[in-house]
């Protein structure tokens, strides 16, 4: 909306001083000509911004122009500058909105507090492109314009058209009543009833939405948390996959999370000092069998047998083509 873009521009300007109308637009992601058409409406308003010319030349505000924001304390505003920029686009598409607020919270803070408080943020780093193997996250795209239309039915409770590419199927147009959004390792999820029955969809799966006007079926309060509990409950007792029970050396943990489609029954394992007894599901035996074999000596299938066999005639094969020469 213009009026959110309006105030953004002047944070800007407050907390970086001068800037040039190109600097500004790519920071709003708008056109140069839309931050000439807002600059002169912020003037006309009564807002103290000029224009200084020449080749250093930008736009700036004249100085005591802020607000502030009291009952916020320094660890208070700390947590949402280190928290916010890095997970925005992450987190249901909110990403231009978050730093937006971030701006909103900086101008606010008392005199001196807003600069000790991004000084300090900047010294956390949240969730990098990779971790120290090198390995970037994945990440799901889904449209800005789908997203919005998703977070507007959930938020206003009214009923969602998506246009849905279920796993091996074409995508088809279905009508569904939206309960709630949910992000788990990176993916996004939306849960929803389909003419009574509970249905859970992936975000980066649906291909376009559309609000209507009717109001969704849906109780008034929720608790997501355990909506999500019970349908992973009843994924993992109706799906078709492979579970495997296995021993797992601890630092590789988060590995097998990467893969498996799960993790549970996890125990110590008494019969290996230090290790996990884990019980993970599969989409299928090679599915399995390839997981396992990105985790070498530091894991061990103990059932199903299949899985055990298969694991080891591929070692056995291995073996056989690095024999040492005679």
């Amino acid at each position: 909306m213009r009026a959110d873009r309006l105030v953004s521009l002047v944070l800007l300007l407050r907390q970086r001083g001068r800037m040039t109308a190109d600097t500004l637009a790519a920071e709003l992601e708008v056109s140069t000509r839309t931050v000439l058409r807002d600059i002169e409406a912020l003037s006309s308003a009564g807002v103290p911004v000029y224009a200084e010319r020449g080749r250093y030349g930008g736009f700036e505000l004249l100085p005591g122009f802020r607000t502030e924001l009291t009952g916020l304390n320094h660890d208070e505003a700390l947590a949402l500058l280190a928290a916010g920029p890095g997970r925005g686009d992450q987190v249901f598409g909110l990403g231009p909105a978050l730093a937006s607020a971030v701006r909103k919270v900086v101008d606010a803070l008392p005199a001196g507090h807003g600069t000790t408080a991004s000084d300090a943020a900047r010294r956390f780093l949240v969730d990098p492109e990779t971790d120290l193997l090198s390995r970037r996250p994945a990440t799901e795209d889904v449209p800005a314009t789908t997203m919005t239309e998703v977070r507007r039915a959930v938020l206003t409770g009214h009923r969602l058209r998506i246009h849905y590419e279920a796993t091996g199927r074409a995508p088809q147009w279905r009508t569904i009543d939206p309960i709630g959004l949910v992000t788990v390792r990176e993916k996004g999820y939306l849960l929803a009833t389909r003419e009574g029955a509970d249905r859970t969809y992936r975000l980066s799966r649906i291909r376009a939405a559309e609000t209507l006007p009717e109001p969704a079926q849906r109780p008034d309060s929720v608790d997501l948390d355990r909506i999500w509990r019970e349908r992973s409950d009843q994924f993992f007792a109706s799906s078709d996959h492979l579970t495997v029970l296995l021993r797992l050396a601890p630092s590789r943990r988060e590995e097998l999370l990467d893969t498996a489609l799960a993790v549970r029954a996890e125990t110590p394992d008494t019969a290996t000092d230090g290790w996990l007894r884990l019980e993970a599901p599969f989409q299928d035996t090679r599915h399995a069998e390839w997981a396992l074999w990105q985790l070498g000596l530091d894991a061990e299938a103990l059932s199903p047998v299949s899985l055990r066999t298969s694991l080891r005639r591929r070692a056995a094969a291995l073996a056989a083509r690095y024999v040492a020469p005679t």
